[in-house]
């Protein structure tokens, strides 16, 4: 274990948690100025989670245990899903633990957990978005583990630094199957982070939130790491969309520390151009009806299985 290795474990985390919420108020504000509306100040997340976590937390009386550990839970799987997708350099301690069944498993385990809180207090609206929210996750999870599985043929490894290793440190080349992939992710991610098409953040209508029924319970610190894991989420989906479509300037293993310190601006760069896709993807879709979403997600692993079949039969 490295010293260079160890500084940017700690340095992708950071960053992680840092602009995590910045992101989140990016794509808000991109999206407001695409919809021609007065935007909101940029670091408006970052000021939400402040005043949470002063605030006193309100509980329900029948509240378990699991209602109670599940946003602890959740941001840590978070935060462990972000020291494991090489965002800035493939040197990781973590290295050996960054597969990608690993990664979905997490995704996974925070997903099971906050679906269980939801339950746990018995309302209406917590149930229900819980069932919507594993039914998402039911059909997003095949779709997120064959588009991994069609970037690790070509690298031959589910280890996510070698994929980027692969991808980012050899000479340019077209790869046809990770066309397909991009689009399949693409629509995963939208699913997962509870964006348009699928799920609207910003709304509070019983009929179509999934996300924010979850969330109607929690206060304070609790709602603080919610929000929090959720920003995270996001930036975690965009950082492995850069780590296997565009992987170019994340610092290989030989790297020293100056090219680890290069990598932070380029990151901060992709992730802003990708916060304005979202935002216009976000603006030029309707929201469909949640009985849409299995077709929506089913394309999106037919995609993906279609990337595979491509990289079998063409080799790239």
């Amino acid at each position: 274990m490295s010293l260079a290795g160890i500084a940017s474990q700690l340095l992708q985390l950071a960053i992680a948690l840092a602009l995590a919420p910045l992101l989140v108020g990016w794509v808000n504000q991109c999206r407001a100025w695409l919809q021609n509306k007065s935007a909101p100040p940029l670091l408006l997340p970052y000021f939400t989670i402040r005043k949470l976590f002063v605030k006193d937390a309100v509980v329900a009386d029948n509240a378990s245990a699991i209602f109670r550990i599940t946003p602890y839970v959740v941001f840590g799987a978070m935060c462990c899903a972000a020291a494991i997708v090489p965002s800035l350099a493939t040197d990781l301690p973590f290295a050996s633990a960054a597969d990608a069944i690993a990664l979905v498993g997490l995704f996974a385990l925070a997903r099971v957990f906050i679906a269980l809180a939801a339950m746990d207090i018995g309302t209406a609206f917590g149930s229900l978005g819980a069932r919507r929210e594993m039914l998402v996750g039911f059909l997003a999870e095949p779709a997120l583990l064959m588009v991994l599985f069609t970037a690790s043929l070509i690298s031959g490894s589910t280890s996510l630094p070698s994929i980027v290793d692969t991808l980012a440190h050899r000479e340019l080349a077209i790869y046809p199957s990770l066309a397909f992939a991009g689009v399949a992710f693409t629509m995963v991610s939208l699913a997962e982070n509870a964006r348009i098409p699928v799920d609207n953040p910003a709304t509070h209508l019983e009929l179509t939130m999934i996300h924010e029924a979850m969330l109607l319970e929690y206060s304070a610190r609790h709602l603080a790491l919610m929000e929090w894991a959720a920003a995270l989420k996001l930036f975690n989906y965009s950082c492995i969309g850069l780590a296997l479509f565009c992987p170019y300037g994340i610092a290989a293993a030989e790297s020293g520390f100056l090219a680890l310190l290069g990598a932070a601006p380029v990151l901060i760069a992709k992730l802003a151009v990708g916060g304005f896709l979202l935002a216009t993807i976000e603006t030029l879709s309707a929201k469909m009806r949640i009985f849409r979403a299995p077709e929506f997600l089913g394309t999106a692993f037919l995609l993906a299985v279609l990337g595979m079949l491509v990289n079998q039969m063409l080799g790239s």
